[in-house]
């Protein structure tokens, strides 16, 4: 058999295509054989079990007693109590209600928002940032995005150059999970500073998403800022892009956040599939902890 058959061969073999989702996986040109494979496989379907188990509620985190929910924000239904799929229920709802009466009107700030600053660190800003960029389209987004995404004070300067005259019509959001985090508090110190340089009230500019009884939130309160959006404990700041932290952002863009919650959870299905082989997150696991030599010897890079 020649080489560029054999490698014909192999690739029909190892590609994994799901068309509903228009995903494809191919390991062809990983360096395992199939007794490499056949020895990984209880390992994937060890780690699937311990998933399912994180999943239904167990407790991920001893130390701090917490459980890790993300999952659920894509169906609400799949919440380990009746209690956090109201609140999952509960914050759709409020950003749904919010986004509609910003782009009507009916919310405002001294004048109709056409700006969005988004203010945070980590995930609470690389979510929204990597999605505003993916999904926006130019000058047909409802609301402009802008982000205040690390403590650069030239970069924070230059966003806030950007919306020189233009504040009046910016609604912020300020994004901490813990609502104590010092990058984040500086970045909405430098926003209200800006605004109130521009002889307007940063309170009748800003919403926040936090934590109940958070500094944030009491801040946020306490100055009557037009919103307040949940975050939950079960929910890691890296993984909350599909929480208030990620969907008001992108709804108030204008982006399709139903569609968004569907596919990612077209993807849990996908991704939970019991069969390793036909689970395209189980198929790179497997292959980064073969070319790793199941100790982390090498990185995986995922390049867009």
């Amino acid at each position: 058999m020649s080489h560029s058959s054999a490698s014909w061969d192999r690739f029909k073999t190892y590609f994994l295509h799901l068309e509903s989702l228009g995903l494809s996986v191919d390991i062809s040109k990983m360096s395992f054989v199939e007794e490499d494979l056949e020895s990984l496989k209880p390992l994937a379907t060890n780690a699937l079990k311990e998933m399912q188990a994180l999943e239904s509620g167990a407790v991920a985190n001893p130390d701090e007693g917490r459980k890790v929910g993300h999952y659920w924000l894509r169906d609400a239904r799949l919440a380990s109590t009746p209690e956090e799929t109201d609140q999952i229920k509960q914050a759709l709802s409020q950003i749904q209600s919010f986004t509609q009466k910003v782009h009507e009107g009916s919310i405002q700030g001294k004048g109709r928002f056409q700006n969005l600053l988004v203010i945070g660190i980590g995930g609470s800003a690389l979510g929204p940032q990597f999605v505003a960029h993916a999904l926006g389209q130019g000058c047909q987004d409802k609301l402009q995005p802008y982000f205040f995404d690390n403590t650069d004070p030239d970069g924070m300067d230059r966003v806030i150059a950007s919306l020189d005259g233009a504040l009046d019509c910016t609604l912020s959001i300020v994004i901490s999970k813990s609502g104590g985090t010092k990058e984040t508090r500086n970045g909405m110190l430098e926003a209200k500073r800006a605004y109130e340089t521009a002889g307007l009230s940063f309170e009748q500019h800003a919403v926040a998403i936090t934590s109940d009884g958070s500094q944030l939130d009491q801040i946020a309160r306490s100055e009557n800022w037009l919103e307040v959006f949940p975050m939950w404990d079960w929910v890691g700041g890296r993984t909350s892009e599909l929480s208030a932290v990620g969907l008001l952002p992108a709804a108030l863009q204008g982006l399709d956040i139903h569609a968004m919650l569907a596919g990612a959870r077209d993807c849990d299905v996908a991704t939970r599939e019991e069969e390793p082989l036909r689970n395209p997150a189980a198929l790179l696991a497997m292959m980064w902890y073969h070319a790793g030599g199941g100790k982390g010897d090498k990185a995986m890079v995922i390049l867009p």
